[in-house]
């Protein structure tokens, strides 16, 4: 009891000056990537699939929360593939994607390293989409060998957003006044304190176009048979069936045909799924959440409300996302 409470003190003065983190009991020392046989399909030393997860907003910094910080999204996934490069009884990958999206940078830097990872190893990746696949999660989906789509997943938001929001009118109702000395007549714009004036707006108009080009490009260069292209890049959203008639994904299923489908394009007849994960977040199946993000993230419907991820323009620098901003009214 006298330990326990010793410990109770140092965990209260630490906690002022900084992160702390202690844990009692038997607990592996490093947070290496391990793995856990989710669906066994072969015998014992048979060929494996490495089921990798990427879920929530796409950023590439780590995604503080209410009550714990999440990875970096863009790390993790990196690391991953790497696991699974260097594993050699891992002859595919599937990518389990259900995230809204997320900034520009991070949906590219998957993307592109999904692409490494097939040219450096020759091994398949088959890309399955879960609830949400919008936005950055479809630019990243792309670089899958094969898309699947849950008849009911919620895909396509092709296009970009660039949300700013200007305290500036509310604040001069209230006698405050605003005064900024920059640089340049660009320097502020986006800010919260200012309003954009039509050259500014032009600016980053040209920006969002850039982007926007980019994505476009991703999409015909990886689904050239795609259909209705004035439609599927508009920024709707469409649901699996309707990604499957217009050519943006390439079969309706799930988990279990993308197991099957991996399996056909590595040649195996036989293998086992297995999943990545840290060392204290054992998973219970092949569909179980990792307690972090089950601690942070609550599911509504069609609106994923994920309480470490504000929406962009409130609580975060404005920036450029490639996000389906499904929340708003």
């Amino acid at each position: 009891m006298r330990v326990l409470s010793c410990l109770l003190v140092i965990v209260l003065l630490l906690s002022g000056c900084g992160r702390a983190t202690f844990v009692v009991g038997l607990t592996p020392g490093d947070r290496a990537l391990t793995e856990t046989t989710v669906m066994r399909d072969g015998r014992w030393g048979s060929s494996k699939v490495a089921l990798i997860d990427v879920s929530g907003v796409l950023t590439n910094a780590e995604r503080r929360g209410v009550l714990n910080t999440e990875p970096n999204p863009v790390s993790s996934f990196t690391e991953a593939l790497n696991r699974a490069a260097a594993d050699r009884d891992v002859k595919a990958v599937i990518v389990r994607v259900n995230s809204p999206g997320g900034t520009v940078t991070a949906s590219d830097l998957m993307h592109r390293e999904l692409l490494r990872f097939k040219r450096r190893t020759g091994k398949p990746a088959v890309v399955v989409m879960m609830d949400l696949a919008t936005s950055g999660g479809y630019y990243l989906a792309c670089a899958g060998d094969a898309v699947i789509a849950h008849p009911t997943t919620i895909t396509g938001s092709v296009g970009v957003i660039l949300q700013t929001v200007s305290v500036k009118p509310a604040l001069e109702r209230w006698g405050v006044s605003l005064d900024a000395i920059t640089s340049g007549p660009n320097k502020d714009a986006g800010s919260p304190l200012s309003e954009l004036t039509p050259e500014q707006r032009a600016t980053l108009s040209a920006m969002v176009d850039d982007f926007y080009d980019r994505f476009v490009d991703v999409v015909e260069a990886r689904r050239p048979g795609i259909i209705h292209t004035d439609q599927a890049f508009d920024g709707r959203v469409v649901t699996g069936e309707q990604a499957l008639e217009w050519g943006m994904v390439d079969r309706l299923g799930d988990l279990h045909d993308a197991f099957d489908e991996a399996k056909d394009r590595a040649g195996l007849t036989r293998a086992d799924l297995v999943r990545y994960h840290r060392p204290l977040d054992q998973p219970g199946s092949v569909y179980a959440d990792s307690p972090v993000a089950s601690r942070t993230t609550t599911q509504l419907n069609l609106m994923q409300l994920n309480l470490a991820d504000p929406l962009p323009g409130f609580g975060t620098p404005v920036g450029v996302y490639y996000l389906w901003d499904g929340t708003r009214p």
